[in-house]
């Protein structure tokens, strides 16, 4: 059988330089769609892909040939995971090669939200100065829950090390994971004792909604949220409504709900959180840094190498 990769979505050259090195032959072609990609999968073993479509049954079916599936990136929710087991079509995907990107962005994301800076900022380039409406606040001695303790829950523990705060930690999946950058706890005690939520985790049937209005209500005190983990598992109009009653300080989301224009701008709620001071938003970029667009690359070959 031809060592055939078809590469649907950009990488970095080094994927496509050391895979040939491995004796695959890699066809690089990320303006591609899905309608073409249909009628010539069957010739591949390999498939590289970020977010551009789902790897769905129907797709899979066609797909006589493969025999492993590279995501680049780390969430898996654009592919059909039980589906591809049932097939026996290797996962790889590369969540070490954006952890340091996705940990550092949480770090700009929640220092921004608590000392004011983009609301500060737009004032004074208004001509507007305000000291006492953007007095901010420390970060020592607060308590961060960070709900996953994977790649991206442990990178943003770790950059957490220098600023003084108690950091604890949930993970369904994970017990015994305690160590020097996190103490782990239970579900009651992120909700009884934060004071900043961090969302690290996939999205799933379970954690679809998760941050909702019955879950914010439950929180003992007021806290500032973050997402950068997928949109969907946070209600957007439920983080508005808390937002407006006290319980959400302020809200840093990479991700949300709806991505993309036009169909964000026709959310419901997309108006009200555009003119919110307490949210800022950034384009799901918080795993796609210079550097980590290497490194993914770098670490999907590494895996594939193993196979």
């Amino acid at each position: 059988m031809k060592r055939n990769i078809l590469i649907v979505d950009d990488i970095d050259p080094i994927f496509i330089e050391r895979a040939t090195e491995l004796g695959y032959n890699c066809n690089y072609q990320p303006l591609i769609k899905l309608d073409e990609v249909l009628p010539i999968i069957g010739d591949y073993i390999g498939l590289v892909i970020r977010s551009k479509f789902k790897v769905n049954k129907e797709f899979l079916d066609v797909a006589t040939k493969l025999r492993f599936i590279c995501r680049a990136g780390a969430g898996m929710d654009n592919i059909d995971v039980p589906y591809t087991e049932q097939k026996h079509i290797t996962l790889i995907n590369a969540p070490e090669g954006n952890m340091d990107a996705v940990g550092e962005h949480a770090i700009g994301l929640l220092l921004a939200l608590m000392n004011n800076f983009l609301v500060a900022d737009g004032e004074i380039r208004n001509g507007v100065w305000k000291r006492e409406a953007n007095r901010g606040y420390e970060l020592k001695g607060k308590t961060v829950g960070i709900i996953g303790y994977g790649h991206m829950g442990k990178s943003f523990a770790t950059k957490l090390l220098g600023f003084d705060v108690d950091v604890i930690a949930y993970d369904k999946y994970k017990t015994g994971f305690s160590d020097m950058y996190v103490t782990e706890v239970s579900m009651e005690q992120i909700v009884k004792k934060s004071d900043i939520l961090s969302l690290h985790i996939p999205l799933t049937k379970e954690t679809l909604n998760l941050v909702n209005e019955e879950y914010l209500f439950h929180f003992k005190k007021p806290i500032f949220l973050l997402n950068t983990s997928r949109g969907k598992i946070v209600d957007t109009l439920a983080v508005l409504n808390a937002i407006k009653q006290g319980k959400v300080l302020g809200a840093g989301l990479d991700v949300l709900e709806t991505e993309k224009f036009p169909a964000l701008a026709e959310e419901p709620w997309y108006n009200e959180l555009r003119k919110s001071g307490k949210v800022i938003l950034t384009p799901h970029v918080a795993g796609w840094t210079y550097e980590s667009y290497k490194k993914i690359s770098e670490v999907m070959v590494d895996k594939l190498s193993e196979l």
